[in-house]
């Protein structure tokens, strides 16, 4: 018997606490137990039960073990068991901080000082500029209430187009493949609980075994029941090991590979005839297109061999159901959309989509990557994942707002192209920024820094002192997860629920409070939630939920109590009676006339390619014990220790090839910038490829180099692939 069967179903104490180390976790006593709150993990978009306790005279925040969130079940992974390191007042602000002038320090100021600044910027800038000369840049980790306020107050308060968030990074070209294969977006369309049951299913470009590592119980139980577990990658991740086959294509090759697969499939009738006659429309195209990709044109782009084309078309193909999930790796570039597509693709041609235990699927990145480009902080969508430019929807949403529908705006720009402009004629001049951190983050990093510098008034909201909060002219402390009740969404499409379990500092404020602050100071004191916490949260969703409902992603049967009750809800959930649907397309996908369409793609090279000056392609990532640009993990000290500062991946003959030693420190190079990171020499990276991951500033700045070529659907930057140079950092030719 397990130490954590018995910890779980026994209550054995001794045998809790060693199975609380083994899980990573720290556990307390029964008292502390009996005290404690429910919430979720801040992290990622699995968003992870557990449960905290404390705060007490003697001991700070613990986090505790659930293991009855059917996510996942007890386990969390090291960024989640240290999140309450981020808690602590020396590593996060504690009240506003403002620059008097340019290029002064920010000093300590009081919240009405700093909010009288704000609001005397911004409607300056209105004034002098224009309504759309004022930005609002959000963030994938903001709660729904957030997320849904902030587009509110862009809208109506602000009068701009010009809101984007940092998700548009994240899943826009899964987004919009999904919109035009299947007429509704949802990370998955089916529960993680589903995964295991499946008979084959193919991983694209995701390595959940460092991203979200308890996830991959559900890839081992895949393998333990029999099925199959295809991963393709250009590294050999710890993903990667678990698979019963790699393929290791090149960076860019993603969209020809799908194309080879379906080419295959139907090359040797494995098509389902059935099921694309009766559910689809447009396979004829669509073959058309994948057999111009016969499996030697393949190989040569890709890199993989032909054997290992067949071997997975027939494990895909042969099985009576499965799944295809991709994540960043073949959705960040300028071929995203249509690359995500030829993989939707292939499971419909093989009849794995609208079926039990079968479907494609998009493995979510941020906290609430799903939630919080469905509510309005996305620059072409309103609440319930509407389009903006729908006048119905217009109309719907302005009646919740009180407000005339001509007066909201239309669509603004991208995220990139919003930075992009920052502060240039006819750009945006000033920009309030909240939960997210461009200057680490964003393709082309370099040159978005330099546009951050030159607005008139940059206002960061954060809950640390970030990369791009340092530029800011006024920097908001606001609270974070276990200071707050809220909601987010996670890529099941599970709305669940955080829980306040501590008081904030003094000089820290909720973005719903600064919202409301900022609104009556700029003459709209209506229509913002006014009389503070508890009631704050729950009224903003409250208003959420009617302004979704009858959109697609429909909230309106939603409600706190529900969801605590219910261990989250799955939208669309319409009315409080209905029962959330856990499971899309079954009987028919959400296009006008119930079938799915296909894409009818064809492969192109990248926007940008390697040459004689530029001979490698660059590929970027996430390592384990960091988290997207590193703001607040790199803050937890146990997480630095396991993880402290960039590095370039390199194959050994490359390595040998270039004269450079393992530890060594080289210098990346790209027509757009520089970056110097030790080597580290390993024969999981293909020999033309070197990889860094992105979750540092300064000279290890991956995204100093990487290309902001963006998809012309999802306007997605191509952050997974440019042409670089690597040299010895001392033997660096001049450019």
């Amino acid at each position: 018997m397990s130490e954590a069967y018995r910890a779980r179903n026994i209550g054995d104490p001794v045998a809790k606490q060693r199975a609380a180390t083994f899980l990573g976790m720290t556990l307390t006593s029964t008292a502390a137990l009996a005290a404690a709150t429910d919430t979720h993990c801040p992290y990622c978009s699995l968003q992870c039960g557990m449960r905290l306790g404390g705060p007490t005279a003697d001991a700070p925040v613990e986090v505790l073990e659930r293991p009855d969130f059917p996510v996942n079940r007890g386990a969390l992974c090291g960024k989640g068991r240290s999140a309450p390191a981020l808690l602590a007042r020396d590593v996060r602000l504690t009240g506003p901080l403002l620059r008097d002038h340019p290029g002064g320090p920010l000093r300590s100021a009081g919240w009405p000082e700093a909010l009288d600044r704000v609001a005397a910027g911004l409607a300056r800038v209105r004034a002098e500029h224009g309504p759309d000369a004022v930005g609002v840049f959000g963030g994938g980790g903001l709660t729904n209430e957030k997320a849904y306020l902030l587009g509110k107050f862009a809208r109506v308060v602000l009068g701009t187009a010009n809101i984007d968030y940092n998700g548009r990074f994240c899943m826009s070209s899964a987004a919009a493949a999904h919109r035009r294969a299947f007429g509704l977006d949802r990370g998955l369309p089916f529960p993680l609980e589903d995964i295991p049951h499946t008979g084959c299913l193919v991983l694209v470009g995701a390595n959940p075994a460092e991203t979200m590592p308890p996830a991959v119980r559900y890839f081992r139980e895949l393998r333990e029941t029999g099925g199959t577990l295809i991963v393709v990658d250009p590294r050999r991740t710890r993903t990667a090991e678990l698979a019963d086959l790699h393929l290791q294509p090149r960076p860019g090759g993603d969209l020809a590979l799908a194309l080879g697969l379906l080419h295959l499939v139907v090359a040797d009738g494995l098509v389902d005839e059935e099921f694309v006659a009766r559910r689809t429309t447009g396979f004829e195209q669509a073959r058309a297109s994948a057999m111009a990709h016969w499996p030697d044109r393949v190989e040569r782009i890709t890199g993989v061999p032909v054997h290992r084309l067949r071997e997975a078309a027939r494990l895909f193909g042969e099985a009576e159901t499965g799944m295809v999930l991709t994540a960043r790796g073949p959705e960040q570039h300028s071929k995203g959309t249509d690359t995500v597509g030829a993989w939707i693709d292939l499971c419909l041609a093989t009849g794995k989509a609208g079926r039990p235990y079968s479907g494609y699927g998009c493995l979510t990145g941020q906290g609430n990557g799903q939630g919080g480009r469905e509510h309005g902080q996305k620059a072409d969508q309103l609440p319930g994942y509407r389009s903006i430019e729908d006048p119905a929807a217009r109309e719907h949403v302005a009646a919740v707002w009180g407000v005339d529908p001509a007066t909201i705006p239309g669509p603004g720009k991208s995220a990139y192209e919003l930075l992009d402009g920052l502060g240039e004629p006819g750009g945006v001049k000033a920009l309030l920024l909240a939960g997210s951190n461009p200057a680490v983050s964003a393709p082309n990093a370099g040159h978005v820094t330099e546009r951050l510098r030159s607005l008139d008034l940059l206002v960061v909201a954060d809950l640390v002192l970030s990369e791009t909060a340092r530029l800011a002219d006024v920097v908001l402390p606001v609270t974070q997860w276990a200071e707050e009740d809220g909601t987010t969404t996670n890529l099941e499409g599970r709305v669940i629920l955080r829980r306040r379990a501590l008081d904030p500092p003094e000089g820290v404020r909720s973005e719903l409070w600064v919202l409301r602050e900022l609104a009556a100071r700029l003459g709209v004191p209506e229509g913002f939630p006014a009389d503070g916490f508890p009631v704050e949260a729950e009224q903003a969703f409250d208003e959420l939920r009617r302004a979704s409902a009858g959109g697609d992603a429909d909230y309106a049967g939603i409600s706190y109590a529900r969801i605590a009750a219910e261990d989250g809800v799955f939208w669309p959930c319409p009315a409080e009676d209905h029962p959330g649907t856990r499971r899309l397309f079954l009987d028919r996908f959400a296009t006008p006339d119930g079938r799915a369409r296909f894409a009818a793609v064809t492969h192109r090279p990248a926007d940008e390619e390697p040459d004689a000056a530029y001979p490698l392609y660059l590929t970027t990532g996430r390592v384990l014990s960091q988290y997207q640009s590193g703001a607040q993990t790199r803050r937890v000290a146990e997480l630095n220790a396991a993880a402290p500062g960039p590095y370039v991946e390199m194959h050994p003959r490359l390595a040998e090839r270039l004269g450079i030693a393992d530890g060594e420190p080289v210098a990346v190079t790209s027509r757009r910038g520089r970056a110097v990171a030790p080597a580290r020499i390993t024969d999981a990276i293909r020999p033309d490829t070197v990889f860094m991951p992105f979750h540092w500033a300064g000279a290890g700045r991956a995204n100093s180099l990487t290309n902001p070529a963006l998809d012309p659907v999802s306007r997605m930057p191509e952050f997974k692939l440019c042409a670089v140079r690597v040299e010895p950092a001392q033997k660096e030719a001049t450019p």
